[in-house]
């Protein structure tokens, strides 16, 4: 009986030693799941609903906001769903996600800035974000891509969006039409030059996956980029640039030193 009661204590000893408490840099315990101080801070600086709001009620705000997370966090767990095949394929991804982007940070924290003629070749380099940057109301036919070579050819051929709904309707393709507005800055620069250079009323066709998109640009506002604007702006662009062929470069590089086999029919491409 002696033991038993020993042993029970011990028990209750343990049990109470693991019970978490809302104190010090633990700002809240749900269901022995601590929210701490640097947690509560870290969401504070990435919500911008809390706009407007002072510091004492911002941090209530969002610190309910953090256990209804863990709350509903706890649930999914309860419901066994971090052991799901699913659940462990995305976690990976988003592990191998935030080190590729930590390591990416790293390398561009230690690298040059470009200097301020570097940047002005770029701005120069690319007007359709910056002096030439405009605002295109488009109207457009999307219709689903075909695999029939010469009504692919007769679209690639069309001067005009009724042409392209001609060769469409044709073909017996359904199509729908439809009205937008778009950034040119939103084009690479290759294919803004060649979108800019098309006669007035010439269509350009976008593929998509399953889908294309004719467009004819029906009107343009001008909308350009200078001054410290345009300065943030290639400035982050550049810096994206360098980021991926900073990547690119490390993978070339891994790849040659690296001992990659594959099961038969799962091999890379030819030349590749």
């Amino acid at each position: 009986m002696r033991q038993r009661i020993i042993l029970t204590l011990v028990v209750a000893i343990i049990a109470s030693s693991c019970q978490k408490k809302a104190e010090g840099q633990t700002v809240a315990v749900v269901n022995n799941e601590e929210i701490t101080a640097a947690e509560l801070n870290d969401a504070l600086t990435s919500d911008n609903s809390l706009t407007g709001m002072s510091t004492k009620d911002a941090r209530a705000a969002e610190l309910q906001k953090l256990i209804d997370r863990k709350l509903v966090v706890q649930q999914a767990r309860t419901d066994g769903l971090d052991k799901s095949p699913e659940f462990v394929n995305q976690q990976r991804r988003l592990t191998e996600d935030l080190l590729i982007n930590m390591l990416v940070s790293k390398r561009l924290n230690t690298s040059q800035l470009p200097s301020a003629d570097e940047i002005n070749r770029y701005e120069a380099g690319h007007p359709g974000i910056f002096a030439n940057r405009e605002i295109w109301t488009l109207d457009q036919i999307i219709y689903p891509l075909s695999k029939d070579a010469a009504l692919n050819a007769k679209l690639a051929a069309a001067k005009s969006l009724d042409e392209v709904a001609q060769a469409l309707t044709a073909g017996g393709v359904r199509f729908t039409r439809n009205n937008r507005k778009l950034d040119s800055a939103l084009f690479p620069q290759p294919i803004y030059a060649q979108i800019a250079a098309l006669p007035p009323g010439e269509p350009f066709i976008a593929p998509g996956p399953d889908k294309a998109v004719a467009s004819v640009i029906t009107a343009r506002e001008a909308a350009p980029i200078t001054g410290n604007q345009a300065r943030t702006v290639a400035l982050d662009a550049m810096r994206k640039e360098q980021a991926n062929k900073l990547v690119q470069e490390r993978v070339k590089d891994l790849r040659a030193k690296a001992k990659i086999e594959y099961q038969p029919g799962f091999g890379p491409p030819a030349g590749k």
